[in-house]
C-alpha cells in the first residue's frame, strides 16, 4: 500500500468515529480533570507513541493534541491535522473524540502505520485516561494505548513566529517574526515588507525599537494588517507563551498573537 493510501485510510476512520461518538456527554466542558484530578483539557499534548495488538509505533516530534473545555480537539500526526468533537466524560475518566478529520497530505518522514494505528485508536470509540499530571494515556476498550506527555513551552528566542493575521489566505500574508536574544533584535517579514529592530527583554515585557522595512506597497488589506503589527514597535508590549502560542500585547491594549513553527 503507498503512502498516500495509507494516509487516505486514516480519514475513511470518520463513519467509524460518527458511529461510536453518537452519544454526547452532558455536559462537554465539565470533566477537564482525569481521574487524579489533573487537567486534561486546555493542555497540548505531545503524542509519544500509539500501540495497538501488541504492536508500538513511535510518534514524530511534532505530533501532538489538544483538547479544549469547548468540546472539540485538535493536532497533527506530524504530516496531517486532524479535529474532532471531543466529549469529556464523567469526572474525567474517560474522552470520546467523534466527528474526525484528517488532511491526507503525504509526508516521507511520517510513518504510515503510526498515522493509520493513531487514527484508529483515537476514533474507535470511549477512550480510558489516566493522567500522571506530565503524562496521559488513552486507552481503548480493546487495550489499544495512545500515550501522550505535556509539552513545554516554545521558546521566545529562535522560534519562527507566524503572527495571527486576520483575512490571510494560504501563504499571502504571511507575517513571520523571529526573535534574537544574542543580538536583542526581532527581525522578520511582515504581511507585505520585511521588518528588523531592536527588542530587549525584561519582566515578561519586550521593548521594541522603531522598524526598519522595506518600502514595498501592497493590496489595503495587507497594508492594514501590517500597520497594526507595526503598531507595536516603537514602544513597550507584555508578551506571554502558552505551549506554542506567543500574546503580545501593546500598552494601548493591541493584542498580537502568533503561533510557533507554523
Amino acid at each position: 500500500m503507498t503512502l498516500s493510501a495509507t494516509v487516505a485510510a486514516v480519514a475513511a476512520l470518520v463513519p467509524l468515529a460518527a458511529a461510536c461518538g453518537s452519544e454526547a456527554a452532558d455536559d462537554a466542558g465539565s470533566g477537564s480533570v482525569g481521574a487524579e484530578g489533573q487537567p486534561i483539557t486546555g493542555v497540548r499534548w505531545s503524542i509519544d507513541s500509539v500501540t495497538v495488538d501488541g504492536t508500538t509505533h513511535r510518534a514524530p516530534d511534532t505530533a501532538h493534541v489538544r483538547i479544549d473545555d469547548g468540546g472539540e480537539a485538535a493536532g497533527s500526526t506530524g504530516c496531517n491535522s486532524f479535529s474532532a468533537r471531543a466529549d469529556v466524560e464523567g469526572d474525567g475518566d474517560r474522552v470520546r473524540l467523534s466527528d474526525a478529520m484528517f488532511t491526507e497530505k503525504a509526508c516521507a518522514n511520517t510513518p504510515a502505520d503510526f498515522e493509520k494505528s493513531l487514527g484508529r485508536t483515537l476514533t474507535t470509540g470511549s477512550l480510558t485516561t489516566r493522567n500522571e499530571g506530565e503524562r496521559l494515556t488513552l486507552t481503548t476498550a480493546d487495550g489499544d494505548t495512545v500515550r501522550l506527555s505535556r509539552s513545554q513551552d516554545a521558546s521566545l528566542y529562535g522560534t519562527k513566529w507566524t503572527v495571527d493575521t486576520p483575512g490571510q489566505r494560504g501563504g499571502k500574508g504571511r507575517a513571520v517574526l523571529t526573535f534574537d536574544q544574542d543580538a536583542k533584535t526581532v527581525s522578520g517579514r511582515l504581511p507585505c515588507n520585511r521588518v528588523n529592530a531592536d527588542a530587549t527583554v525584561s519582566d515578561g515585557r519586550i521593548t521594541l525599537g522603531a522598524p526598519s522595512t522595506t518600502r514595498m506597497v501592497c493590496e489595503g488589506s495587507l497594508m492594514d494588517a501590517e500597520k497594526r503589527i507595526l503598531g507595536l514597535f516603537g514602544g513597550r508590549a507584555e508578551y506571554r507563551i502558552d505551549h506554542e502560542t506567543l500574546t503580545l500585547t501593546s500598552e494601548d491594549g493591541t493584542t498580537i498573537r502568533a503561533v510557533a513553527g507554523q
